[in-house]
């Protein structure tokens, strides 16, 4: 599951217009997504679901469809803890298990996905790449646990910390991937930029 936002410019990436262009940063978001769209689909390590909001109905989505093999769904909840929480009911409702990313995270890799659905297959209840901002970059599941979603405070630098608390609180078997970094400011997309000399 890929969580991901309509691409709209001042929607999007927006710590990143103190530097570029609203449009500038609506086109990095872009190029982010299709990068995690090409690395979840080409590895063919699972079906794949594009999570959008506000609706499955942006062009970009659509497009994005017909280009990649994956389905669209309809990202539903008040806040993100919600929307997560509900993407895995359903999700968990078809799978043994499932993995949940977001579309800004540049150092991920197949590797890490492997890694994390064959840690599920084993067994394991829970499995989160901690990011460098404090929060996370991955989150699997095996079976719902909506206490994981459930007054986090989303956003800050306590994610990861607060997750981690919950699943000692809850007693869930956890496997911890390698750390990763989110795309969120302009030294980010500096460190972005000299992975991707060239582009």
């Amino acid at each position: 599951m890929i969580f991901c936002k309509a691409p709209v410019a001042g929607q999007v990436k927006t710590r990143l217009t103190t530097k570029i262009t609203a449009e500038q940063a609506m086109q990095v978001h872009i190029e982010l997504t299709e990068r995690t769209l090409r690395l979840s689909t080409l590895s063919n390590l699972c079906p794949v679901e594009l999570w959008c909001a506000p609706s499955t109905d942006h062009p970009f989505f659509r497009a994005s469809a017909q280009i990649y093999p994956m389905t669209l769904q309809q990202q539903q909840g008040e806040n993100l803890g919600a929307r997560m929480s509900n993407a895995f009911y359903q999700a968990l409702d078809s799978f043994s298990r499932a993995l949940l990313i977001g579309c800004d995270c540049p150092s991920l890799t197949e590797q890490d996905l492997e890694e994390a659905l064959t840690a599920l297959n084993k067994g394991d209840s829970c499995v989160l790449a901690p990011a460098e901002d404090g929060g996370y970059a991955v989150i699997g599941l095996n079976h719902p646990h909506p206490e994981l979603f459930d007054n986090i405070p989303w956003g800050t630098g306590l994610v990861f910390e607060h997750t981690c608390t919950r699943i000692k609180q809850y007693n869930l078997h956890y496997h911890e991937l390698k750390q990763q970094w989110d795309l969120d400011n302009p030294l980010d997309l500096a460190r972005y930029r000299a992975l991707n000399t060239g582009k």
